[in-house]
């Protein structure tokens, strides 16, 4: 079996990624992708299916008319409520989780038509939502704090209050760490973190070759 896929017809490892915000996890997930992989954008899907209409107006049912002016979902709305209040925060994961799930068993699909090498799993949730149960093998995105936050800071707007008060909703990153068996260092360096997913995905696609 190669990197580049597996015979059609034959399902493909699925491979979880997980790691702290702002570790890179989705820079991680396309490398995967540039290798032969189909790769499952849990947040992407996640963020569409909070626009479909019968979602949207379940969400005014629950929030009031303000979580969905005009119709389309406020996500930051939505943010501010769910990350105040566990109750709430679970009930939009009862919510949204299955939807996002019916849209990944319909990729795992797609990557065993095509002979895909795996259906690489980019989740925020993985182990919080129980998908590293779909998982054959779950990677961990090592990074530094000081870096994550940097990132965030850019591209969120996030200050380390916030970061700090997201990450608490979500597993401590050395269980998350501990329950995973193949780690990749997110440095600044591509190269090398390409190289450190082609060696990660050789292990786990040669020990499916084996079993």
């Amino acid at each position: 079996m190669s990197e580049r896929g597996v015979e059609r017809g034959v399902r493909p490892v699925v491979i979880g990624i997980a790691g702290g915000i702002g570790s890179g996890k989705s820079t991680v997930a396309r490398v995967f992708g540039t290798l032969g992989c189909v790769v499952s954008d849990s947040d992407a899907q996640a963020k569409a299916m909070l626009q479909r209409p019968d979602v949207a107006a379940t969400l005014r049912a629950w929030w009031g008319e303000g979580v969905a002016p005009g119709g389309e979902v406020d996500r930051a709305a939505v943010a501010r409520i769910v990350f105040g209040d566990p109750a709430a925060r679970r009930r939009l994961e009862g919510l949204i989780h299955p939807l996002v799930h019916a849209e990944r068993a319909k990729e795992l699909e797609r990557a065993r038509a095509s002979g895909a090498a795996a259906l690489v799993v980019d989740a925020p949730l993985l182990f919080e939502a129980g998908i590293d149960r779909e998982c054959d093998a779950v990677v961990f995105v090592d990074c530094p704090r000081e870096e994550r936050l940097a990132r965030v800071k850019a591209t969120r707007g996030w200050d380390e209050d916030e970061l700090t008060r997201r990450e608490a909703a979500q597993w401590p990153l050395e269980r998350k760490r501990a329950a995973c068996g193949h780690v990749i260092h997110n440095s600044r360096d591509r190269d090398d973190v390409e190289r450190q997913v082609r060696a990660v995905l050789a292990s786990i696609t040669g020990l499916r070759g084996r079993q």
